[in-house]
């Protein structure tokens, strides 16, 4: 059982329902059900239902925060997308894209009970050395992490907040 998982019993029933844990994000409303013991949540951007698991929980609340939050465009957000590193397919997490189809921002999710460490920074500048990103996001939901990367003098900073939509449009 996943420590960050709190099970609770409906009295006068047989459904055993699970919460996710609380996030450091807004609170947000999901679809989720269950088939074969199995949760699923629905993902807006990929207009499916996908497994429920600590990650998925963090990337979905991360997404809603983009767009409810920061202004972010619902049709500009990809999930899991495709990249190529030395010869093998790889799959970041999530992309944002400006309006004329250019990668601006990637991130990377791991569940609230990773830790944010080096490996999850050197996993995301991997996908970034392919999309030239300005901005790297890293969360595993309780800690965020945002980097501006500024090309021309070869540097980069940590910022105290990921930025809204409109504050990083190239």
């Amino acid at each position: 059982m996943h420590s960050n998982l709190l099970y609770y019993f409906y009295k006068n029933t047989n459904f055993v329902g699970i919460v996710m844990q609380k996030l450091n994000l807004p609170e947000f409303s999901f679809r989720i059900k269950t088939e074969n013991d199995k949760m699923f949540i629905f993902d807006a951007i990929r207009k499916k239902f996908v497994r429920l698991t600590p990650e998925e929980w963090v990337r979905q609340n991360f997404v809603q925060f983009l767009i409810s939050v920061k202004n972010f465009s619902f049709s500009l957000i990809a999930i899991e997308t495709s990249v190529e590193i030395n010869n093998n397919q790889q799959r970041a997490d999530l992309v944002i894209y400006n309006r004329l189809g250019v990668p601006i921002l990637i991130a990377e999710f791991k569940s609230p009970d990773v830790k944010i460490s080096q490996q999850t920074f050197d996993q995301i500048v991997r996908y970034n050395m392919r999309l030239k990103v300005p901005f790297l996001v890293v969360s595993n939901g309780l800690d965020h992490y945002c980097c501006k990367i500024n090309y021309s003098e070869n540097s980069y900073a940590f910022i105290s907040e990921i930025p809204d939509f409109k504050d990083i449009i190239l």
